[in-house]
């Protein structure tokens, strides 16, 4: 079944033929609103997928609705009982230390419910517990627990030597100022420490790291080092952690001394001409404490490689031209790790186990689309979260306790929530990138209607940058929903995952390396020429629309294309590079002083006088990831060249419209189509 499967989605989806989706006919029409379509919208929740919870206690399913928790049966999918108030007590791990946040001091709140007061000079600018690097190198929380519970590691962060960004609340009756903390690229950053909290002796140590002779203590530095992927030993007596120089091209993975702070070894070390990206922790083996799993893109590929605790390399586990995407866990009785991979195409996620001796890989998961695992605590049990271009969601129990063969409980299967709405047509396929060799992926949505006879306007979404993906094989080949509303008003919408995006391994990433933009854009117009061969597109209406990097984008298109696209809405754009933060920045692009050239390539100040077709930018009046001063730079620029375009602001928000604000923000962005482009 299994090699079937495989056999119809390889012949059908590498070549440049298409997926299309049953559709309504005219007869049955009923159509969207964007109440409907949109996460803001108050209708919003009727047109999902039905969808159920699960969680793990142990090798135990559990279900969770609004009430109560319900013990499953694994071989039949169906509650046996609903759990009792101890049991849900212990389910969640009963009593235990816990960190809080007050007055910006941290605290540690132990099992007995006793506060134990971590700093004391906790300020705005002395911040403790909360992620630092602006969550860039995988980071996303600030407090590390020991396995034993008994040590806590956290970040603190010195940010004094940190430029405030002027930020102002227009709400109350006098506006106040309400500044962000914000390192652009080429100029100070804030310096992070690791401290180590002991509960028993109620004192905190500082790892003496390269950059913290005294313990605690920062120094205002132009080149600070990031600390990254905390880990923990089993034994709670040693802590590791990546440190990555600020150039980001150099990568070592450092052990510490728990108790001291000392430093210990340096485990590994990986150097690169353009970048090192280390996002996840290393793991050890919980039958060997002694063998650590690390996480490396080193031969081109994200993948496993096993270490002994010394630092040696022992193998290395993965490899091939595809991308491990996440390590689920590990199955201590078969002594394997289970992973999500794009093994079989680039647009679909399996589950494989990978035994740890041989390396061997079997496929746990036979459906093709995008499979999300969660494993029970022994790995005997995979919970499925799966769905292709067809299906909107499958929920299955994967059991591999036997070793050699999969058992597999159907859990939930959902109906199509729009079937009876007259759903536009997904389409996927694929064209090369400029480069003439490279496969990109792309996905086009029709009107429900559509009518080969016809001319349509269309739409190029286009996102484009690092760590995003806008196509893959889930429900409806990964289309936003804003897709949908733009094809029942008789648009042809076009998605295409250009070089300098994700899962394609470190090359396709890093070919945009100093030229954010470029490579981007060149790509973007081989799928431009795509559309010029299809007779139903019509070339002299052709818009262009994204946010945030696809904003930057949006601009470049029409300013470095203005005589090919007619209409753009760019919302939250970077307009030029000098002007972002620092660890993003400066990674692609490298300081504005060591890459002048590149900066002033990609910058859209300098190209405001290209300007031909209608241009509209949106951005949140109180944008803290892509500041205001983008905007308004390019729009004095575009003063002074004479040029105009379109601006509307979204007071109190920042990068993305949050609530109804969203829905108003999307009939916005269709409209302004609507006036120019229809």
């Amino acid at each position: 079944m299994m090699k079937i499967k495989h056999i119809f989605a390889i012949a059908t989806l590498i070549p440049l033929t298409s997926f299309l989706l049953p559709q309504k006919t005219m007869a049955q029409e009923k159509l969207f609103t964007l109440e409907e379509l949109n996460f803001g919208g108050n209708k919003y929740r009727t047109l999902l997928p039905e969808n159920k919870w699960y969680a793990w206690w142990g090798d135990e399913l559990v279900r969770i609705d609004n009430e109560q928790c319900f013990l499953v049966d694994k071989l039949t999918g169906k509650d046996i009982r609903a759990l009792t108030d101890d049991e849900n007590n212990e389910r969640k791990g009963g009593a235990k230390a816990s960190t809080i946040i007050k007055d910006h001091q941290l605290y540690v709140v132990d099992a007995q419910g006793k506060e134990h007061q971590l700093t004391t000079d906790g300020s705005r600018e002395i911040v403790y517990g909360q992620s630092v690097h602006r969550n860039e190198f995988g980071i996303d929380k600030g407090t590390f627990w020991s396995p034993d519970g008994q040590r806590l590691a956290f970040y603190r962060m010195d940010q004094s030597m940190v430029t405030d960004y002027p930020q102002v609340d227009i709400f109350p009756r006098e506006a106040t100022y309400e500044p962000d903390k914000y390192p652009m690229a080429g100029m100070n950053a804030h310096v992070v420490t690791v401290g180590v909290y002991d509960i028993n002796t109620n004192k905190t140590v500082y790892l003496k790291t390269p950059q913290a002779s005294v313990c605690g203590d920062s120094v205002a530095t132009s080149a600070p080092i990031y600390f990254t992927n905390i880990a923990w030993s089993p034994d709670a007596k040693t802590i590791y952690m990546f440190e990555l120089n600020r150039d980001q091209n150099d990568c070592r993975l450092v052990s510490y001394d728990a108790a001291t702070g000392n430093r210990m070894g340096e485990l590994y070390h990986e150097t690169s001409e353009k970048y090192v990206e280390p996002l996840h922790p290393i793991q050890f083996l919980p039958w060997d404490s002694s063998k650590f799993i690390m996480q490396s893109q080193r031969d081109g590929y994200n993948h496993l490689y096993l270490y002994s605790k010394e630092g040696k390399l022992l193998r290395q586990l993965t490899s091939g031209p595809w991308v491990v995407q996440e390590v689920l866990g590990f199955n201590a009785k078969q002594k394997s790790v289970l992973i999500a991979a794009n093994k079989y195409h680039p647009l679909h996620r399996q589950i494989y186990s990978v035994r740890i001796s041989n390396c061997k890989m079997t496929q746990l998961t036979t459906d093709d689309g995008v499979h999300r695992g969660e494993l029970s605590a022994s790995g005997t049990f995979v919970l499925d979260r799966h769905s292709s271009p067809t299906q909107p969601r499958n929920i299955s129990l994967i059991d591999i306790s036997s070793g050699k063969t999969v058992k597999i409980t159907h859990l939930l299967q959902a109906t199509d929530p729009w079937k009876d709405y007259a759903q536009p047509i997904f389409e996927c396929g694929s064209i090369k990138a400029a480069d003439g060799v490279t496969d990109l992926y792309y996905r086009m949505v029709k009107p429900y209607n559509f009518n080969p006879e016809k001319k349509y306007p269309t739409v190029v979404y286009v996102y484009g940058g690092p760590h995003a993906h806008n196509v893959e094989a889930s429900w409806h080949w990964q289309s936003r929903s804003w897709e949908t509303y733009m094809a029942q008003k008789g648009y042809i919408v076009f998605i295409l995952d250009n070089r300098g995006s994700e899962n394609r391994g470190r090359d396709f990433e890093q070919a945009t390396f100093r030229q954010l933009g470029q490579i981007e854009m060149q790509d973007q117009m081989k799928g431009v020429d795509y559309l010029r061969t299809l007779p139903y597109v019509d070339m002299n209406r052709l818009g262009v629309h994204g946010w945030s990097f696809g904003g930057f984008m949006t601009i470049s298109l029409m300013l470095n294309y203005p005589d090919v696209f007619k209409v753009g809405v760019a919302g939250g754009p970077v307009i030029d590079w000098k002007w972002y933060e620092v660890m993003y920045g400066e990674r692609y692009m490298d300081t504005p002083q060591q890459n002048p050239e590149g900066y002033e390539k990609a910058s859209l100040i300098n190209k405001a006088g290209n300007l031909k077709g209608k241009l509209q930018i949106i951005t949140g009046y109180n944008d803290n990831t892509v500041v205001p001063q983008h905007c308004l730079s390019f729009l004095d620029a575009c003063i002074k060249a004479g040029t105009q375009p379109d601006f509307f602001a979204y007071p109190g928000e920042e990068h993305n419209m949050r609530g109804h604000a969203s829905v108003h923000l999307h009939e916005r962005i269709t409209q302004y189509f609507e006036d120019y482009l229809k």
